[in-house]
């Protein structure tokens, strides 16, 4: 049985201090809570080590938010899966649209990081989603089932059984707009569909499949209502304890 997830993605926000802080504020919060999914922290790399010394591994998981396609070498400022296990993380967010866009991250690359996050015993959160060009022109199923395929379908279905998926409507990030609970449900089913045909359905009903696109604490539990929605990757309502956790209890 699948997962549910809450994993917030803290971005490049925080400095070591603040983070600490924050980490410890979400850990402390759970104390007093049952959660009925399991709460995951993506911080920046400088936070990892210290932030691992500081939480209860059992309650809140922790993850990178990226790591480097080579495992070791001269690629100076470069960060690798190996460096990212070595401090305690678990998980490890790749494909973000920001990553995507910004720094040109192509479906090879991104294929090379999943194999490397794995080789090193961490759970990829691998993000997939549509711009609002081709969310308008109706190409965004096409887009995402291509993002999917083409840097995830030559794992096993062992390894394809290791991923979480987070869909990010690139065109709700940040803007304020949010996918309609439906919405997030058309897409969430259409990838589910895509995964049976290639990996049967055992391996499609066990995949998580976040929901990542401002996603906060008052429409959380619409989008979690929805049966294809496992969870959510969260960005601006992460760097807060309480809107957090209000997302958090929504399950």
């Amino acid at each position: 049985m699948r997962k549910n997830i809450v994993a917030g993605n803290w971005k490049m926000n925080t400095t070591l201090q603040e983070g600490v802080a924050l980490a410890k504020g979400v850990n402390e919060a759970l104390k007093n809570v049952t959660a009925n999914c399991d709460v995951i922290i993506g911080v920046p790399f400088t936070h990892l080590a210290s932030i691992n010394e500081v939480i209860d591994s059992t309650k809140l998981g922790l993850a990178a938010e990226n790591c480097a396609d080579h495992k070791s070498g001269a690629y100076t400022g470069e960060v690798s899966a190996p460096m990212v296990a070595s401090t305690g993380a678990k998980y490890v967010i790749l494909g973000h649209s920001e990553r995507r866009q910004y720094y040109g991250e192509t479906a090879e690359i991104l294929k090379t990081k999943v194999n490397l996050a794995l080789e090193n015993n961490l759970t990829p959160i691998f993000c997939i989603g549509e711009v609002l060009e081709e969310r308008e022109n109706g190409t965004y199923f096409d887009v995402v089932k291509a993002q999917i395929e083409d840097s995830l379908f030559e794992l096993s279905a062992e390894d394809f059984g290791k991923i979480v998926l987070a869909y990010e409507p690139v065109w709700a990030i940040g803007t304020g707009k949010t996918a309609t609970a439906d919405q997030a449900e058309e897409i969430h089913a259409f990838i589910r569909e895509v995964l049976v045909a290639k990996y049967g359905e055992e391996v499609a009903n066990n995949t998580s499949i976040l929901y990542g696109g401002s996603c906060k604490p008052s429409n959380a539990a619409e989008l979690f209502a929805k049966p294809n929605v496992d969870g959510g990757l969260i960005g601006g309502a992460a760097l807060e304890v309480e809107s957090f956790m209000g997302i958090v209890t929504a399950f």
